[in-house]
């Protein structure tokens, strides 16, 4: 791969580009870009130039940025992130409809939990999740389920990382981060009261792959009113139970007794049974 004179990929440089947005912040100047990726601002102007090209950065009439629906048209082709929300979206809609506050599903990216989807209701206490958003991994319960079982190595980067203070109840120190991971581990679910917002609660739990390692964790932000969250626990397993079948549903080869209908097709996609008869004769 051809590299730039400081020794690093031109891929690389253009990655930074596209790495300056989040979701919290979805448009950006061409100087903030430069700024937010750590380029030269005449470097800045080629790439997203080149980008804005291909459809990669989509240029705004008030001369902002933002990023490109052909990167949304290309992340919705892998069977990874995507086909797993896909797949969930049926039992996160069940369970959302039985909470009526907020039921969402992350993944483990880094240090932090990414939130692939998530459902709320107007009147839901306060939620700090977005779809496509953030959330340091020790913060919440969906993070503290993913980083109970994803090994030492992520922990110890999650300490060197520093664990910000959101309110009093946010896990402070290293010991007690290994002691809500054993309780975790032990339990088999996380409850995080207040972690984020004192009025709110987290009850997260594992959602399995084909291979009973877990890939995922889905949760509900509920009101922190001293409630038991053993209801909600009974809910979430249920769906992660379903989410998991569904998955090795979708992992097993077309013509196979158990697999579902839609050949290649299903690692991506969910839709009626004819439906996916008519896509997959179409391929």
């Amino acid at each position: 791969m051809a590299r730039a004179s400081g020794g690093e990929s031109v891929l690389g440089k253009h990655l930074r580009v596209l790495g300056a947005f989040e979701a919290s912040v979805p448009f950006l100047s061409l100087s903030q870009l430069a700024a937010r990726s750590g380029l030269a601002s005449s470097t800045a102007h080629r790439i997203v130039a080149e980008l804005e090209r291909e459809g990669l950065l989509e240029r705004l009439p008030d001369r902002t940025y933002r990023l490109g629906v052909r990167l949304w048209e290309l992340a919705c082709r892998t069977p990874g992130a995507l086909g797993l929300r896909e797949l969930a979206r049926p039992h996160l809609d069940r369970v959302h409809s039985r909470v009526q506050q907020h039921a969402q599903l992350g993944v483990l990216s880094g240090t932090e939990v990414l939130f692939l989807d998530r459902l709320s209701a107007r009147s839901a206490v306060v939620n700090a999740t977005l779809i496509g958003g953030r959330i340091p991994l020790y913060a919440s319960s969906t993070g503290l389920v993913l980083l109970a079982h994803a090994g030492q190595k992520v922990v110890d980067e999650v300490v060197g990382a520093g664990l910000r203070r959101f309110t009093d109840e946010t896990i402070k120190t290293e010991a007690a981060l290994h002691t809500a991971l054993r309780v975790v581990r032990a339990d088999g679910w996380a409850v995080c009261g207040g972690h984020i917002h004192l009025e709110s609660r987290g009850i997260a739990v594992p959602v399995y792959g084909s291979h009973q390692d877990v890939i995922a964790a889905i949760g509900v932000v509920v009101p922190h009113d001293g409630s038991s969250p053993l209801p909600y626990i009974e809910l979430l397993v249920r769906a992660a139970r379903d989410i998991s079948s569904a998955m090795r549903s979708a992992s097993l080869p077309a013509g196979h007794p158990a697999a579902s209908p839609g050949g290649r097709l299903r690692p991506l996609v969910t839709s009626s049974v004819r439906s996916m008869e008519y896509l997959a004769s179409q391929l």
